[in-house]
Formats: structure tokens, C-alpha cells, sequence
């Protein structure tokens, strides 16, 4: 269901752009997909990090959380965070961030990879859209009805819980299983009744694509997204110290990006090709309401419940213990991870 060249160019733009950085293919040259981006620090400890466009490098560079860098940093892009988890079970990446699904995949393909750090925000960017003019009303009216998502992504999931809530499954509907640039096409053009996807394309199909919330995420799905490592880099001294301040120093980054919404957002769509006011949207709605928490008791049984659910749906070939994946180290003093997320009040 190809239908690019239906859908208006200023807008099919940013979300290519996006794409790149955010999802789709991975990428044919690097390791997994992975993209060489650059390098930040000095030392002789070099720590490989895995990177989304617009993801931590940015946000860690425009806190200033760069300078003075005790460490070498090799950055490399990667188009999503399966071909990032690809990456760090083959040893080629220390550490990378990703959403709440990748690892449940990851972990069920047996990859080594170890859940260090968590953050928690707000759901309302989780969204099923459908047009201005669609005779939906609610989540129970989408039985029969197509509805484009991105397979294993955590709107993927969140499509499933808001199914089940409103008392349907996965084979009430008909899914369309697409990468965010097709399954824009395919909504612009009325192929599909449907888009189950997250921030910031819910920003920006909000903005430029007719579109208006059917359902959010919130309170249906858990809002946590992680920092995942290398058993090998955990196991070396140097490089589990190097790992402890780079999680620091994103904490830090994330209470400055709640401080400074706007200066985030300028920076986040210079680096990504989004419209500003899209790019403050989706900081105000999902981005900027971060809160670092530790990755607890609760975190892992929230986790396992996607396993569980993922698994009864044969889209994961079996259920597992998701705690054996996760490496709680680092959780110091941080937050449980059901503390609440920061809120700028009602997105516009």
C-alpha cells in the first residue's frame, strides 16, 4: 500500500526526514543499520552509543551535557530502536535509548542486551488518529475497520490495549502494517479508517494531516521508554562507570528540557526537518514530561504484561521472564517508575 505520491510533498518532507532518524529500513552501511555521526569527549575510554535523529545526541549537546566530556563518544544513527538492539547484541554499540517495545522483541530473540535506565512520560503523543470528518466517535466503532500501525512498535501495543479496553482484539479490526511514511500516505489518501502511531508524528498529522484523536495512550499504556546496554560494556569497569555518567548526565538533560520547552523544540526541529510549532507540540504533549525513574519491580511487571500479551498474540514466538533482562544497577536513589510524569497542562 504504497501511496506516496498522493500525499503532499510539504508534508510527506519532514515526516521522510523523520523517518530516517525515527523508523522504516535500516540503514545499509554500519552495524545494524547504524550510521557513523560523530564523535564528543577525549580520554582513552571510548564509549559507542546508538542514536535516533533528534534523539540523544541532540538533546544531550543542546543542555550542554557535551562539554567537558571525561570520555570519547562514537556516535552512531540508526533508524529505530530494533536495528539499535540489533546493534548491541552484536557488540558493535555500549548503549542506545528505546521505547517500551524493541527490548520485549529483542529479549524474545534471546539478544543480550541489559535494561539500565528508565524514564517515564506521558502517553497523550500514544494516539489512534482518524480524519476531522470520520464518523468515529470512539475505540469501540473501530470493530471491522482498517487501521495502519507500525508492527512491534510501541504503538503496536498500545493499539492492542486500547482494543481490549474497548472489548475488541486484533481480529475485530483490519491491521495495516506499515512504516510511519506509508501509513501517512495511506491515511491522507482514506485507504485506511485508522492510525495507531506516537510522537511526533501525532503532532504532526494533528497539525497538517486532518487529523484528530480518536484515543490516547494514557492510562492504558505504561509510558516508559529505557536505556539499554551490552552485558560486555556492564562487565568492564571503566566502561560501567563511563555508562553511569552518561545516564547522568541525561537526567540532567531531561530536567532541562521540561525548563526550556521552546529552546528544545527550536533545536529538536532543526535537527530533525519538523515544523517548530509541531516539534513544541510534541515536547508539551509527550517529549519534555520525562521523568528519569529507576528501572524497579514495577517497571519489570509492567514490561511483562507486554511480553505476556505480545506472546498470546504468536507476535513474539514465546513468553520469558523479562527481569532477566534488566540490570538495576544504576537506580541509586531515582524514583520509583510510577512516579508521575510532568505535565505542561493540556497540549494544544
Amino acid at each position: 500500500m504504497r501511496t506516496r505520491h498522493s500525499t503532499p510533498a510539504a508534508l510527506l518532507l519532514p515526516f521522510a526526514l523523520l523517518l530516517a532518524g525515527c523508523g522504516g529500513a535500516s540503514r545499509a552501511d554500519g552495524a545494524g543499520g547504524g550510521t557513523g555521526s560523530g564523535s564528543d569527549g577525549k580520554g582513552s575510554l571510548t564509549l559507542d552509543v546508538g542514536d535516533q535523529k533528534g534523539g540523544s545526541e541532540a538533546l544531550l549537546r543542546a543542555a550542554g551535557e557535551l562539554d567537558d566530556l571525561p570520555y570519547k563518544i562514537n556516535w552512531s544513527t540508526f533508524t529505530s530502536g530494533p536495528p539499535l538492539l540489533e546493534a548491541i547484541n552484536a557488540g558493535a554499540v555500549d548503549v542506545g535509548a528505546v521505547g517500551n517495545t524493541p527490548p520485549v522483541f529483542a529479549a524474545a530473540a534471546k539478544s543480550k542486551i541489559k535494561v539500565i535506565a528508565g524514564a517515564h512520560s506521558r502517553s497523550d503523543g500514544e494516539a489512534i488518529l482518524v480524519k476531522k470528518d470520520s464518523p468515529l466517535k470512539r475505540p469501540a466503532q473501530l470493530k471491522g475497520k482498517s487501521i495502519a500501525v507500525t508492527q512491534g512498535s510501541s504503538a503496536n501495543y498500545q493499539l492492542v490495549a486500547s482494543l481490549k479496553k474497548a472489548g475488541l482484539s486484533p481480529k475485530d479490526v483490519r491491521l495495516n502494517y506499515l512504516q510511519p511514511a506509508d501509513a501517512l500516505a495511506a491515511f491522507t489518501r482514506g485507504k485506511v479508517d485508522a492510525w495507531a502511531v506516537w510522537d511526533p508524528y501525532t503532532s504532526q498529522a494533528l497539525d497538517q494531516a486532518d487529523a484528530r484523536v480518536l484515543t490516547t495512550g494514557q492510562g492504558v499504556v505504561n509510558g516508559l521508554s529505557f536505556q539499554v546496554a551490552a552485558p560486555s560494556a556492564l562487565d568492564d569497569k571503566e566502561k560501567a562507570a563511563a555508562l553511569k555518567d552518561y545516564t547522568d548526565r541525561l537526567r540532567r538533560a531531561q530536567n532541562w528540557v521540561f525548563k526550556h520547552p521552546a529552546v528544545w523544540a527550536k533545536a529538536w526541529a532543526k535537527e530533525t526537518g519538523l515544523p517548530e510549532k509541531v516539534a513544541l507540540d510534541a515536547v508539551k504533549r509527550t517529549r519534555g514530561t520525562a521523568v528519569t525513574v529507576a528501572v524497579d519491580e514495577a517497571a519489570v511487571d509492567s514490561e511483562q504484561r507486554i511480553v505476556d500479551t505480545f506472546a498470546a498474540l504468536k507476535l513474539i514466538p514465546r513468553s520469558y521472564d523479562f527481569g532477566a533482562f534488566v540490570d538495576p544497577r544504576f537506580n541509586g536513589d531515582l524514583p520509583p517508575s510510577t512516579t508521575a510524569p510532568r505535565t505542561y497542562g493540556k497540549a494544544e
